[in-house]
């Protein structure tokens, strides 16, 4: 009998979910569970740096649910992984990374950040705001993710992209409001990234 899908895809919110698709990314948030042989989830994070990592680098081979070894994490697509609080790799995605440092740095006046500079930054905006932020529609850039009463949805020009839980993908498209204000589920930090440029990718692998 085949195994149910294991806790390790990442929603929107930053929640670990199990679901039957896998997605474009991997992640990292160090090891999130116990013991060997078992795929139970038992904390949400390890350390402040979360980050999402090519599917496959070099030569690599990395265990799943290891002793000592971080538990690989699952995103649909990398706007998922950036509103869940997660940056780019500085190992496997270098170019990305540089991307998304730069378009910060752009966004805030401020020096090129160091890695654990955004992953500070990054975590209390996680962890104090309740995960959702007052935002005006007409600010929002490509990429990023809101609430809704369908579920969160990601923004791509004038609509919106409900994220579905049961099958990591994406399965109602929504008109994007004229105006008011959005409650925004991607963090204060990458929405800035977002909005001078970064190039997010959005929607399933090719394939």
């Amino acid at each position: 009998m085949a195994q149910p899908p294991a806790r390790n895809r990442v929603a929107p919110t930053g929640l670990i979910v199990a679901s039957a698709g896998r997605g474009a990314w991997m992640g990292n948030r160090g090891r999130l569970h116990e013991g060997r042989g078992t795929r139970d989830v038992v904390r949400n994070h390890q350390v402040k740096a979360w980050i999402t990592c090519a599917l496959t680098y070099r030569d690599c081979r990395l265990p799943q649910w290891e002793p000592r070894h971080y538990t690989q994490l699952f995103f649909l697509d990398e706007a998922v992984a950036l509103a869940a609080g997660h940056r780019p790799c500085a190992r496997c995605r270098r170019g990305a990374y540089n991307a998304y440092r730069d378009a910060w740095a752009l966004a805030t006046g401020e020096q090129r950040p160091r890695a654990y500079q955004m992953d500070a930054r990054l975590h209390a905006e996680r962890i104090g705001r309740g995960r959702r932020h007052p935002h005006p529609w007409r600010e929002l850039p490509d990429g990023v993710f809101v609430d809704t009463g369908r579920g969160p949805a990601v923004l791509t020009g004038d609509h919106l992209t409900v994220w579905d839980e049961a099958t990591n993908t994406y399965h109602q498209r929504l008109s994007r409001p004229p105006a008011g204000t959005a409650q925004v589920i991607t963090p204060p930090s990458t929405v800035s990234v977002l909005t001078v440029g970064y190039p997010v990718q959005i929607g399933p692998p090719p394939g």
